[in-house]
């Protein structure tokens, strides 16, 4: 059985519908060595590849719309396979039911906390996408008592290698000891955006947790390392889809500039 070529690659989570007919029409999608054309069809057992890479194209056949919450350990990574050996968190899911667990977002192997799955890529990939604006959460220790100013450096915008960057909120969890521990919340997802702006500061992160991801809080009583199905419309409707192309292209800016 053969499918839209747009919708395919949509389900496998690589980005919206127009922004796939966008790359199609620049050359970028190959169906089994040919390049695609806008209206192309196929089915699973294809070679698709973008920019000259294998795409792993979801099963055949209608997969069910489904969410999981997962409590992920320190020392996992969130690839589905490891060149050193590291256990991935796709081990400790459960059977797609004929589909994909795709990640929505990913967390460093040195940060534990919130991870959610879907089978639905689509869904997954407005989610992830800058233009959403997705709030998460964080509990941070750092080492030190950062003092007001430097507090109020994160919350007005500190300088970093891929552009400027703040957290929206910045509030101290009281506590005893010589580190300061502190929840922040921000609504993007560069790589170790939170740990790179504690250090832009002079505080080096001690742990890390994600404990929310929009509107899902990571349930109290989930043990790390493991999992729990939560209904998929609790999420719908927190990403509308971007107006206009929506997606950015190859090298393109991404995140807020803020002023």
């Amino acid at each position: 059985m053969t499918t839209r070529l747009q919708k395919l690659l949509a389900s496998a989570g690589l980005g919206s519908r127009r922004a796939i007919e966008e790359w199609i029409r620049a050359g970028r999608v190959t169906v089994n060595g040919r390049t695609a054309q806008l209206g192309d069809r196929a089915a699973p057992g294809d070679v698709v590849r973008l920019d000259g890479k294998p795409v792993a194209l979801p099963p055949a056949g209608s997969t069910p719309r489904r969410l999981l919450v997962y409590h992920k350990p320190l020392d996992e990574v969130t690839t589905r396979s490891d060149p050193q050996g590291r256990r991935t968190v796709f081990e400790s899911l459960p059977d797609a039911s004929g589909g994909r667990w795709i990640s929505i977002g990913r967390l460093d192997v040195n940060t534990s906390g919130l991870l959610l799955f879907t089978t639905d890529g689509e869904l997954a990939h407005r989610l992830m996408h800058p233009s959403s604006e997705v709030e998460r959460e964080y509990r941070v220790t750092v080492q030190g008592q950062p003092s007001a100013d430097v507090l109020r450096r994160l919350r007005t915008g500190v300088m970093l290698e891929d552009g400027p960057a703040r957290f929206d909120r910045v509030e101290s969890v009281p506590q005893e000891g010589p580190n300061a521990t502190f929840m922040v919340v921000l609504h993007e997802g560069r790589n170790r955006e939170v740990r790179r702006m504690w250090s832009a500061v002079g505080h080096e992160v001690l742990r890390l947790a994600r404990v929310r991801y929009g509107p899902v809080r990571l349930p109290a009583d989930l043990p790390r390392g493991q999992w729990r199905e939560i209904p998929i419309e609790t999420l719908e409707g927190v990403a509308p889809r971007p107006v206009g192309s929506g997606y950015p292209r190859p090298g393109a800016p991404r995140g807020r500039i803020y002023k």
